[in-house]
Order: structure tokens, then C-alpha cells, then sequence
């Protein structure tokens, strides 16, 4: 790292929130890493681990079996009550925060933010206003709920006088907040968005979590692009092809391996110096037919 400020980056995703296990780990084997945290949604989860644990491989082969441990019942389980009471407008919610709550309450390590061993900020969105919070003081759990508080799937987070949402729903995806925290060099992780599902979402909370995905990265996207004139960009490209839904938590070993080895052998390939790499987060979606990555995301390891 040198004497430049280092900032990790997590954005959100779901379940597709493995693949930065994958990509951490890889970071990790070339020395890379980070003077800072910022993390949004399923990266604030993630990036409350690294902050709480470190980067050893011993800490990222649990982070790594937090996940593949995971069911989506474990973060959205919907109660046919709350479902009722959404319908007749007692509720805001479909699902109950609690068990997401005490996911992070049990494995990250610490409970405030000033106590973290990598200092760490989570991306949320004021309800309201629509504008970015930057949660980077008080309590790891209310912080990652905030920024993971997808509407209508949970209900907003009340921090500091205001009603908090996803941060995916932010003007900015992470990157301008790191430079504002004063990172020189920046690696984003982003979760990527499927690219070669091959059928739409059948339920509300996956459609909820595909719409996320897709928002997230036209965001880091822009985000990207207006940044890359104030620090110095390594962005990893996602998996493509990609076809496992961001509500399908039954696919993390899978996700996390692809990912750690299509991360480092672009690493090693010297991808991380390439430049315009908000290219490489490019929407696009593969025909029904193709299992070949789109040319235009980035000649590399699809994983």
C-alpha cells in the first residue's frame, strides 16, 4: 500500500454478497490491503466482518463458511402476518430486521464502531430525502440493518432523527464517500448483477433483490467514472457469466471459489491498472443460448 490511504469498497448485492468473500480472499494472498472500509447493503455485512476480524486467511475461511451456511429464511423470512398486515396497510414490511440483526449481532466481532480494528462506514439512504448518510459512529447492528433496510422487504431504521434505508437507493455508491474519507487508492467490490438468469424473479423478495442489483451498478457506474479523475481506481470485474439469482443462498461455495480465482488471475494479470474501469461493470444479458462472457465488460477470467 505504500503511504497512500487504501479504501475497500463493498456494495450490495444479496446473496450474490459471496462473491466479495472470493474477492477479499484473493486481495488478501497479494498483500492488498485496506486503510478503510465503506460498505453498502450485503457488502456492509462483509465489510462489519473484515472490520471486526481482519483479513487472515483463517478469519476470510470463516467469513466463508458464515456464508455457505447460509438460507435466505436466515435474512427474509417472511411472515404470512406482516404479508397481511402489509396488504391492509397496518405494516411497512414484509419481513422482520430481528434475524438479520442478531446474524450481525453474532458475528462481527464488536459492537461499536469506534471499536473497530479497520475503521469502517456503511452506506445508507435517508428515506425522506433520498439523499446518501454515511453511518460511520454507534452501534455495527444498527448500522448494517440501516444500510441493508431494502424497503418494503424491511422497515426502515430510525438513526440520528431520521428514517434510514438501503443504501443502494444512494445518489452515490461508495466510491465518491471513500474519497470524501480521504482514500487514495480505492478497490471496489462489487457483487455484480446476473447476467444470464434464465427466467425473471418469481417472488417479491427476489425481484426486490434483482432490482437492487441492477440499481447498484448503474451506480457504481456513474460513481466510478466522476471518481476516477480524484483517486486511483482498482475495480474487480464481477462473475459473468452470471445466472444465480441475488435471492439464491444456496450457491455461496460455488460463488466464493469462481470469484477468488477469476480475482486473482486478474490481479496477477495486472488488471488492476487498466484504465476506464467502469466498464467493466457494464449491463448487458447473455441470450438463453450464450454462456460466453460479453466482450465489451472486459477481456478476463470470467471465473
Amino acid at each position: 500500500m505504500g503511504t497512500r490511504t487504501t479504501a475497500f469498497v463493498l456494495s450490495g448485492g444479496g446473496s450474490l454478497g459471496a462473491v466479495q468473500v472470493g474477492m477479499l480472499q484473493a486481495l488478501a494472498e497479494q498483500g492488498i490491503r485496506p486503510d478503510l472500509l465503506v460498505g453498502t447493503s450485503a457488502g456492509a455485512m462483509n465489510a462489519a466482518w473484515v472490520a471486526g476480524h481482519g483479513l487472515s486467511r483463517a478469519s476470510l475461511e470463516a467469513l466463508a463458511d458464515v456464508w455457505r451456511a447460509l438460507r435466505r429464511a436466515d435474512v427474509f423470512p417472511v411472515d404470512p402476518r406482516r404479508v397481511l398486515g402489509a396488504l391492509l396497510s397496518r405494516d411497512v414490511a414484509l419481513s422482520s430486521a430481528r434475524p438479520l440483526g442478531d446474524l450481525v449481532r453474532r458475528h462481527a466481532g464488536f459492537d461499536d464502531l469506534a471499536d473497530a480494528r479497520i475503521p469502517v462506514h456503511f452506506v445508507a439512504t435517508d428515506l425522506l430525502s433520498g439523499r446518501d448518510v454515511l453511518i460511520s459512529d454507534g452501534s455495527v447492528v444498527a448500522g448494517v440493518l440501516a444500510s441493508a433496510s431494502i424497503p418494503a422487504v424491511f422497515p426502515p431504521v430510525e438513526l440520528g432523527g431520521r428514517l434510514l434505508v438501503d443504501g443502494a437507493l444512494a445518489p452515490h455508491a461508495g466510491v465518491t464517500q471513500a474519497v470524501a474519507l480521504g482514500a487514495e487508492v480505492v478497490y471496489l467490490l462489487p457483487t455484480g448483477a446476473p447476467c444470464a438468469l434464465a427466467e425473471p424473479p418469481r417472488s417479491a423478495v427476489a425481484m426486490a433483490l434483482h432490482a437492487l442489483t441492477l440499481l447498484l451498478e448503474q451506480r457504481a457506474i456513474h460513481d466510478v467514472a466522476a471518481s476516477a479523475a480524484d483517486v486511483a481506481l482498482k475495480v474487480l470485474p464481477p462473475l459473468c457469466p452470471l445466472a444465480v439469482s441475488a435471492a439464491d443462498f444456496s450457491r455461496a461455495a460455488e460463488l466464493i471459489g469462481r470469484a477468488r480465482r477469476s480475482s486473482l488471475a486478474w490481479i496477477e494479470a495486472g488488471g488492476t491498472e487498466l484504465p476506464t474501469p467502469e466498464r467493466f461493470l457494464s449491463l448487458h444479458k447473455h441470450s438463453r443460448h450464450s454462456s460466453e462472457p460479453r466482450l465489451g465488460r472486459a477481456a478476463r477470467p470470467a471465473g
